[in-house]
């Protein structure tokens, strides 16, 4: 593996020492708190550290709010009837059916005889509290052989890929790990002040602790113990399949990023790596698995938990779980404070017969405190990023300010973005701030999923709406009236007006200046409340942003474009955004284009618009002068072609808009991969918009049929893999060039890994399919290749002549492979 989306440890260290020299008396005052992060980040994070609140963070729950939270991560309720579920979901534990394969055996025994103490602040309890020494350790022992013996794997997976730990530490501290897990190995020793005499110093540093957040800092020291570099890695690249509650998210990782990070989170470190299971052992493990009622928060086939006992009281907390004076009970590591949170809880919740029922307000502050999106976000007068971690927010765009590197407020977010794509960034991953290193987690719609709806209801902003004119019913003043709008909005956006595009990316296409979010998605992304709103003051909603505003007070600066009249030159822009790709460009909008070859023994990979390839696609260019393009919106091959490769319109190997240098065998860009039962019915197609028709109809298309892009790897000849997942099946789907010369192809290879025996339905083509035997099949130049298998070629409904190629794909559980082939005909 290789890097290709590069954070280099350089720019990064350049960029933290640009900083440094901002100011003496920041500089150390960060130093020092740095330091203080480190020396307490073992202990246990759900402990108040300081005089703050059982929670750490700035948030604004109350304590017995707080409480609620801590019973609901403690998992009270997978013991005790009464508790309800509440609307923030509850965290539940690791998945443990392949965690031989995972964790380190050793790690394993000794986290189960010893849970706070092997890791400081996790929600395991102590199950053999009342146990001698030396019957924990024969327990422990017992359980973790089973444990081994029922996972697929009994070992750790082997190391083997090269790793960069230096680019691992660089995008651990940059691209958001710090905000959960607080920054490592920064700083050797502890500062001193710059001159002993300076009492300024000390009076600035006591001030800053006073006013400072308490950040938050869960533990790491204990991951060198518990995996190798091989299983951290696979756990990092997808953190939900083992821990579906999404308290750690996805931070949407490359495998390469994975492995470097996990390199540096574990250095040289060896772990025992596997274990021979003793039947006996595993026998008698599983009895106690049984008996300790592990099975109440880890599911295992074949092990039933344990009726659940009376509901909290009061006296619950005196005799309980949360005493820590031993006793037969589980005990929690838990602080005074945390205890006195679920204590104020409970006699709230028991007070009376109706159970107590959370505001709208109060569930959204729960859940952007429960997983920390707080501690880089604000909301309203709480969260934000702690002082003590400023410096690692960074953006590689300077001009743009803070709106460049630190992630936006959530207020008014409801308002601000319109419900499907706040959808679409929460649950997709979607993103418009590509010079913002740090990244967007992804926590999974089953536990965040109430979000967008809550936002909705409580963010409500007055502005104007911003009507768009139709185009049905049109009469010849309407239409005179859009075009002057038409008109206007470019003029304003262009050189010749406001020149927006001085400092945003226009369709794609990046501005001479700053770099920032590509107008044509504002309307895409924005209510028109709020684009109102935040043209007419944009420091109302970033306060230190570097957006002006040209209607100060609501009065225009900008006098000669219809008429200097405030309200009509903002419903002018919003128009002209709403025709999206086919708006006209702005004047001095610049177009370079740039034609790209594939030099060398390597492939050559470009990521950006295409029409033939959607809005996220990616052009490979192989050194054979074979060259095909990928869709990552929808997971397919959507165009082939031989000869030069790709033609990008303005300069540079990054970004912008690419179409094929030469002509290409062009393929449907919907969905590939679709479960169904029994014979598919009508194929699902991938909305199209039009200057008629602007609003999305299916707005999260493809991911209301279960498609989810996963990314790429590289091959050491850079030749990429896709990873994506259809429904429950993860595939990985890469193409290769097989044959002779003059006999050439392309080898498509996909790899299906699912937990259940199943049929997944493959739409290999679409469109004038000509059927040449019961293997080969052909569209246009192109000539389509299965294995001798089933297929089904069938008419598309109101599509007179063109047909489509479904192929019922039988999937094993665990791996399945199929192979196809595209060969390139002269007619």
């Amino acid at each position: 593996m290789r890097q290709f989306e590069v954070i280099g440890s350089k720019n990064v260290s350049q960029y933290l020492e640009t900083l440094r020299q901002v100011s003496r008396h920041y500089f150390f005052v960060n130093l020092i708190l740095l330091w203080a992060v480190q020396v307490n980040a073992s202990k246990p994070v759900l402990s108040a550290e300081t005089e703050s609140a059982a929670w750490p963070g700035q948030h604004r729950l109350t304590s017995a709010q707080v409480g609620s939270l801590l019973i609901h991560e403690l998992k009270c309720g997978a013991c005790h009837t009464g508790i309800e579920s509440g609307r923030v979901s509850e965290k539940t534990a690791p998945d443990l059916t392949n965690v031989g394969g995972r964790v380190a055996p050793k790690y394993l025994q000794e986290f189960i005889a010893h849970p706070a103490q092997k890791h400081p602040g996790t929600t395991m309890p102590d199950l053999l509290t009342s146990r001698p020494e030396a019957e924990r350790t024969a327990i422990a022992e017992a359980i973790t052989h089973f444990l081994v013996d029922q996972s697929k794997e009994k070992s750790l997976p082997a190391g083997g890929n090269p790793f960069d730990q230096e680019r691992g530490k660089a995008l651990y501290h940059s691209i958001g790990c710090v905000a959960c897990h607080g920054p490592r190995d920064v700083f050797e020793q502890v500062p001193v002040k710059p001159n002993e005499s300076d009492d300024d110093f000390d009076e600035e540093l006591e001030d800053h602790r006073e006013k400072r957040v308490q950040p938050v800092a869960f533990g790491l020291d204990h991951v060198p113990e518990k995996y190798n570099v091989a299983s951290l890695s696979q756990f990092l690249f997808a953190p939900l399949h083992v821990r579906q509650s999404g308290r750690m998210p996805d931070m949407k990782l490359k495998p390469d990023e994975a492995l470097s990070i996990a390199a540096y989170l574990v250095s040289d470190r060896k772990v025992d790596e596997s274990l021979k299971t003793d039947e006996r052992l595993a026998r008698r493990g599983r009895q106690y698995f049984q008996e300790l009622n592990c099975a109440a928060c880890h599911s295992l086939a074949g092990i039933t938990p344990a009726k659940r006992v009376n509901r909290l009281t009061e006296k619950s907390l005196s005799r309980g779980c949360l005493t820590g004076k031993g006793g037969t009970s589980p005990q929690y590591a838990v602080s005074q404070e945390q205890r006195l949170s679920m204590e104020l809880f409970i006699k709230e919740f028991t007070k009376s017969d109706s159970p107590v029922i959370d505001t709208d307000q109060v569930v959204i502050a729960k859940t952007l405190t429960t997983f920390h999106c707080i501690a880089c976000h604000t909301r309203d007068d709480f969260g934000g990023v702690p002082d003590a971690y400023d410096m690692f927010f960074t953006g590689n765009d300077l001009k743009l300010g803070d709106d460049g590197r630190i992630p936006p407020p959530l207020t008014h977010v409801g308002g601000k973005l319109r419900p499907a794509w706040l959808k679409r960034v929460l649950f997709d991953g979607e993103s418009v701030r590509p010079y913002m290193v740090t990244r967007m987690p992804q926590y999974g719609e089953m536990n965040i999923g109430h979000l967008p709806e809550l936002f909705a209801r409580v963010d409500r902003l007055q502005g104007k709406d911003l009507p768009i004119p139709s185009a049905e019913g049109a009469t010849p003043r309407d239409r005179e009236r859009e075009k002057l709008l038409r008109q206007a909005g470019r003029e304003l956006l262009g050189d010749k007006g406001l020149n927006c595009i001085a400092c945003h990316s226009f369709n794609g296409r990046s501005s001479q200046g700053s770099q920032g979010i590509d107008l044509l998605t504002s309307y895409q992304r924005l209510q028109p409340q709020y684009f109102d709103s935040y043209l007419r003051n944009p420091g109302a909603f970033r306060p230190r942003t570097v957006m002006p505003t040209a209607w100060p007070n609501g009065v225009a600066t900008f006098t000669t474009i219809l008429d200097g009249e405030t309200d009509r030159q903002i419903e002018a822009i919003w128009y002209y955004l709403s025709l999206g790709t086919s708006a006209a460009d702005p004047s001095g909008l610049r177009s370079v284009n740039t034609k790209l070859v594939v030099d060398g023994s390597k492939a050559q990979i470009h990521r950006g618009r295409s029409r033939i390839a959607g809005y996220r696609g990616i052009a490979v260019g192989l050194p054979e002068r074979w060259n095909y393009a990928f869709n990552a919106e929808t997971g397919t091959i959507s165009g082939i072609w031989k000869g030069d490769y790709i033609q990008v319109n303005w300069s540079g190997q990054g970004s912008g808009d690419f179409q094929p240098a030469t002509e290409a065998v062009t393929l449907p860009q919907d969905v590939s991969f679709l479960q169904f039962e029994g014979e598919p019915t009508a194929w699902p197609k991938m909305p199209v918009m039009t200057k008629e028709a602007r609003t999305n109809p299916n707005p999260l298309y493809p991911k209301n049929v279960g498609y989810q892009f996963r990314g790429y790897s590289l091959d050491k000849n850079d030749v990429p893999t896709f990873s994506y997942r259809s429904g429950a099946v993860d595939i990985s789907d890469r193409i290769q060039l097989i044959g002779d010369s003059g006999h050439e192809r392309l080898q498509r290879i996909i790899k299906f890994e699912s937990p259940s025996t199943q049929t997944l339905w493959f739409r290999g083509l679409a469109g004038k399919i000509t059927k040449e035997d019961s293997q080969n099949f052909r569209l246009g130049k192109l000539r389509f290749s299965i294995p001798a298998i089933p297929f089904l070629l069938r008419e598309i409904p109101d599509q007179t002549g063109e047909f489509e190629l479904l192929i019922p794909v039988q999937i094993s559980q665990g791996q399945s492979t199929l192979e196809v082939n595209y060969e390139l005909l002269s007619k």
